[in-house]
């Protein structure tokens, strides 16, 4: 369990960052570091989306089963998809390897990212880090070449800063990397673009791995979801709920 900042504590917080973001006569320019899912975006819908349209496939044979899916919300999506399921009261083993199939075959592949939204302020607090001069580094569990093009495309056109000078998406090369595995190989790279003054993730142990590299830094934890089991966040590591500030 994480306690977040409170809402003016976490506000003064963003508020800092943003002034932080200022390049420096004589210093390396200001960098911030971002994860996708459950940190800007909010990939439940897509969840959702991939579900329904699931049992609008199967309505004709199973009406019980669409009835089912088509009632979820995204506000009822837990980490886990067989949590989701059993909130349906879908646990038969048939349908939920099914369905377990069709949502991976879905999920992390381009097609379906369009149906992520931003947390709240998300998009406003890299914008303004952007304006300020920081350079914005989307480093992703995401691998290159499925979700690389629907990645770029959904930051665009949801209006965080991409495609345009101080700004890189970095995706991992292999889908069968362990997300943690690649963010601690990966994340003292970011030394390359800059000075890292913050970092935003939904996993503790990335966030760990970055306040290790980047003492100096804010790490910071997005109290969305996290895999079961996370190990807990280091002394040093702060807790948001959102970027609203």
């Amino acid at each position: 369990m994480f306690s977040p900042l409170n809402a003016t504590a976490q506000a003064e917080l963003l508020r800092s960052l943003v002034e932080r973001s200022r390049p420096k006569s004589g210093e390396a320019r200001p960098v911030v570091v971002f994860d996708l899912d459950g940190t800007i975006f909010d990939n439940r819908p897509r969840t959702v989306a991939i579900l329904r349209a699931y049992g609008e496939q199967v309505r004709q044979a199973r009406p019980d089963l669409a009835e089912k899916l088509g009632g979820l919300h995204h506000e009822a999506v837990p980490y886990l998809l067989t949590d989701t399921l059993a909130r349906l009261g879908i646990t038969e083993e048939g349908d939920v390897n099914a369905l377990r199939d069709h949502w991976v075959s879905c999920f992390f592949v381009d097609q379906w990212l369009h149906h992520d939204v931003a947390l709240p302020g998300a998009v406003d607090f890299a914008k303004a880090c952007w304006l300020n001069g920081a350079s914005l580094v989307y480093l992703t569990g995401r691998d290159l070449p499925k979700m690389s093009v629907g990645s770029f495309a959904s930051l665009r056109d949801t209006g965080f800063p991409i495609g345009v000078p101080g700004t890189a998406l970095v995706c991992k090369p292999d889908p069968a990397i362990p997300d943690e595995h690649y963010k601690r190989e990966v994340c003292p790279e970011m030394a390359r673009v800059g000075n890292v003054i913050a970092s935003f993730d939904n996993e503790p142990g990335n966030c760990n791995a970055f306040f290790e590299h980047f003492p100096s830094a804010a790490s910071v934890l997005l109290a969305t979801q996290h895999m079961p089991g996370a190990p807990a966040l280091v002394s040093g590591c702060l807790t948001i709920t959102d970027f609203r500030h």
